[in-house]
Order: C-alpha cells, then sequence, then structure tokens
C-alpha cells in the first residue's frame, strides 16, 4: 500500500519501540522518514534495518527537548526532503515512582521531554506547514492521562499533551493543519518492561477486554491512518489503542 506516498515525515524517539514502528510502518506506505533518537547507537542499528527494507531513511540525534536540537531535526527534513507534511512526536520517557515519593527532578525531567520536547518539535514543524497550508502533527499520548498509579508525572505530561493537542488543532485547523493524538494503552515494549513488573502487567492484561498486551505495530497502524487521507476531516482528537477500558477483574 501506499497511502503516504512521497510524504515527508518526522518520527522523534524512533530509535526502538513505537516510534521504530511507526517509521517501519510510514516507510511501508511510500514515505521518507527522519528518525531520531538521543542514543547514537541505538539509533544507527534502527537506520540500517529500516533502510534495508528499502525507502529513504535519515537519522537525527539529538534530544528534542532542547529547543535548538528540535529546531535543526524539523529544518534538516526540509532541507533534506523539501517540505514537511507529518511530525510524529513519539519521544518520552517514564520514571514511575509513588506520589509521596517524587522528586522535583523527577518531575521536571519527564515534563521536559514528553511535554515540552513535543511543544518544541511542534511549533517548528507548524510554521513550516503553515506556510505550505497542509500538515499533520500526531502526538503520542498515554491512557495513563486518565490516571495510574506510581505515574504522577508521566501521566500529567500525558494530559498536558492532550490540551496542547486541542488547542493546536484549534489554532491551526484554518491553515489546513490537522492535529490528533494517540494514547496506548498497555504495549509490550522495553519501557513498559523497565517500568511494570510481569505481575503487574498480567494483572492489567486480565483486565483488557482483550485479554492481550498491545504490540508497537498495534499503535503504528493508528499513526498510518491518522496520516493519510483518510483522516483529513479528523482533528483535536485523541484515538484511544487500549485493548478496551480496563475493568474489575
Amino acid at each position: 500500500m501506499t497511502r503516504l506516498k512521497d510524504l515527508s515525515i518526522v518520527v522523534t524517539g524512533s530509535g526502538r519501540g513505537i516510534g521504530k514502528s511507526i517509521a517501519h510502518h510510514v516507510l511501508g506506505e511510500g514515505a521518507r522518514v527522519v528518525i531520531n533518537d538521543v542514543n547514537p547507537s541505538r539509533l544507527e542499528e534502527a537506520r540500517v534495518a529500516l533502510a534495508s527494507k528499502g525507502g529513504k531513511v535519515i537519522a537525527f540525534e539529538g534530544d528534542v527537548s532542547i529547543r535548538s536540537v528540535a529546531q535543526r531535526l524539523i529544518d534538516t527534513s526540509i532541507s533534506e526532503f523539501g517540505r514537511l507534511d507529518v511530525l510524529v512526536n513519539n519521544a518520552g520517557i517514564a520514571r514511575n515512582v509513588p506520589f509521596l515519593e517524587l522528586t522535583e527532578e523527577d518531575w521536571d525531567e519527564v515534563i521536559r521531554v514528553n511535554l515540552k520536547g513535543a511543544f518544541h518539535c511542534a511549533q517548528f514543524a507548524a510554521r513550516h506547514m503553515v506556510q505550505q497550508k497542509n500538515g499533520r502533527i500526531i502526538n503520542i499520548s498515554s491512557r495513563a492521562y486518565l490516571g495510574a498509579y506510581n505515574m504522577a508525572n508521566y501521566g500529567a505530561s500525558k494530559a498536558g499533551l492532550l490540551g496542547l493537542t486541542r488547542c493546536m488543532a484549534l489554532e491551526l485547523g484554518p491553515y489546513g493543519v490537522n492535529v490528533n493524538a494517540v494514547a496506548p494503552g498497555l504495549i509490550d515494549t522495553e519501557l513498559t518492561r523497565i517500568s511494570f513488573s510481569p505481575d503487574i502487567v498480567k494483572e492489567r492484561v486480565q483486565k483488557t477486554p482483550l485479554r492481550r498486551i498491545g504490540s508497537p505495530d498495534d499503535i503504528a497502524h493508528a499513526v498510518v491512518f491518522l496520516a493519510s487521507p483518510e483522516a483529513s476531516f479528523i482533528t483535536g482528537e485523541v484515538l484511544h489503542v487500549t485493548g478496551g477500558p480496563e475493568g474489575p477483574r
């Protein structure tokens, strides 16, 4: 399929997990992709793996929570591909501790990466998209915005990302720029394995109607849809990809 043929797409935090899967799937749909990560070896490994499947892949190392880095990332995509059609704000971290033990440093770091980094990238991307009268911004939030144990900083950052999504959708819509969010549930990634014990993962799976953990591909499919022409009349929305609402078990 080539629903995204010749589109230029930036995916932050795409050296592994959900971001890498998103990059893989948009490449498969005919897009040209700039991948990004703070870890150089992980980034290069992802670039080689993605490039081996065909298509144009550019790797950009850097922390997008630093404003100058985010600007260079967007500028690089435009200089290499001539335009920027889709930005996927996926870069994120978790520092899970009980609320009463949460330090200012853990709060600041998670908000800085998950929310401030997305703001930086979105603002630079949007300025270009407004000029070209077209574009898509897709923010990767989380079901944790509804509340989760030991995730006050993470949940707050992801709730903030939804507020940012809706505000951008209102202001950028008149210029032909769609802004949406995807809220994953429990997804089988390295971050999940670090954040939750096997017992907690098993318990949450049993509370999920579909009785399974999600895969990075599940999120990538949602992103491809929101980036495609089929989603041209959707903006300011959050698409939950969770396996269903968790209930008692």
